[in-house]
């Protein structure tokens, strides 16, 4: 072997026991974690329903023979309700919705338990107060508040 040559092999051989050396104390530390994640998506609770009360006063004489007469309404938030109330010992239950294209504006219909009905309009002046009117299918009329 001639000199040049030797000095190749050794040069080489130090080069790997360095190189050796130094990845010796090395770590590989990977920068993300690869596992697969899983998304849960959580839909928002719906609303709950709100629950009114509503007073019936009397505007006619049809009407003064029952007094004032209290009713519930449950708002399901989503423009529709339900109301019930009990009038002369009839109880009446119903469904109450917005009119078409009005934020405020609202109707109610109830049956009654003896075969009559009753009709209500009412504006919403608040989130939880209203007026309005009903009528029932006897001729009586209540001026209506709701809330409070």
């Amino acid at each position: 072997m001639n000199i040049p040559s030797r000095f190749v092999r050794i040069v080489s051989l130090a080069g790997m026991a360095v190189t050796s050396a130094v990845l010796a104390g090395c770590y590989v530390v990977p920068l993300q974690h690869q596992t697969p994640h899983t998304v849960v998506h959580v839909p928002a609770p719906a609303p709950a329903p709100v629950t009114f009360s509503a007073r019936l006063y009397p505007a006619n004489d049809m009407a003064a023979v029952h007094g004032t007469v209290m009713a519930v309404v449950t708002n399901d938030l989503n423009g529709r309700g339900h109301f019930t109330t009990n009038i002369n010992g009839e109880s009446f239950s119903g469904e109450a919705t917005r009119v078409a294209g009005s934020a405020r504006d609202g109707l109610a219909n109830g049956a009654g338990s003896r075969g009559s009905y009753i009709n209500c309009r009412y504006t919403m002046n608040s989130p939880a107060l209203g007026t309005g009117s009903c009528r029932l299918s006897n001729g009586a009329v209540f001026t209506m508040h709701v809330g409070g």
